[in-house]
């Protein structure tokens, strides 16, 4: 079973209708018990980083899913999602992730040209770097949907991808089971579902 965490801040039907496009079945669920029988879970989220955290804690699933990752389940975060996964972020004052990757969430603005518009909203490539099992169905410079105005820091060892906004963006991290795409892949197209079917195949 692949298990959608509701939490309360996802986009959960378009993502429930991705992974029934390419023929998986999901559970869109907010029970402690499906998160811990399931074999793969995805993490969404949208919204303001401080309130995804304090709901995610609060509905007594973030120490499942946290348990869940230190035994090898494969673990996909999406755009908030994906930054939760860090230690910590800074966006309205700071606040604790779930810390399965070392790292922290800042301010795209304090990085990219100020003629930029924050933030970041559309299609842009990915450019791989360490490359990522979830990249097996597409090519690198594909480009996929953002809309985000924070960006995970952290080691270069995590990041397998990048998109360029005035500066290298992190797009996509892998740390063994733990994985994260910054973008959107339900709102991606054919890229993005290629992405979520190479995630299913783990």
């Amino acid at each position: 079973m692949i298990a959608i965490i509701d939490y309360g801040v996802g986009n959960l039907f378009s993502l429930e209708s991705s992974f029934n496009a390419i023929g998986y079945d999901v559970k869109v669920t907010h029970e402690t018990g499906d998160i811990e029988l399931a074999d793969k879970i995805i993490l969404p989220g949208v919204g303001a980083f401080g309130d995804a955290a304090n709901k995610l804690k609060s509905s007594g699933l973030a120490e499942p899913l946290i348990n869940s990752a230190k035994h090898g389940k494969n673990i996909l975060g999406i755009c908030l999602g994906m930054q939760l996964l860090f230690d910590k972020s800074f966006e309205y004052g700071e606040h604790e992730g779930l810390g399965l990757i070392p790292g922290e969430i800042l301010p795209m603005a304090d990085i990219i040209n100020k003629d930029l518009k924050i933030p970041q909203i559309g299609w842009n490539a990915l450019i791989f770097k360490n490359g990522s099992k979830l990249f097996k169905y597409i090519n690198n410079n594909d480009c996929v949907y953002f809309v985000h105005s924070y960006y995970a820091d952290c080691e270069p060892e995590y990041v397998s991808a990048v998109t360029e906004y005035g500066a290298d963006i992190t797009a996509c991290v892998e740390r063994k089971n733990i994985f994260g795409c910054q973008f959107h892949p339900e709102k991606s197209g054919a890229v993005g579902l290629n992405i979520l079917k190479a995630f299913c195949e783990l």
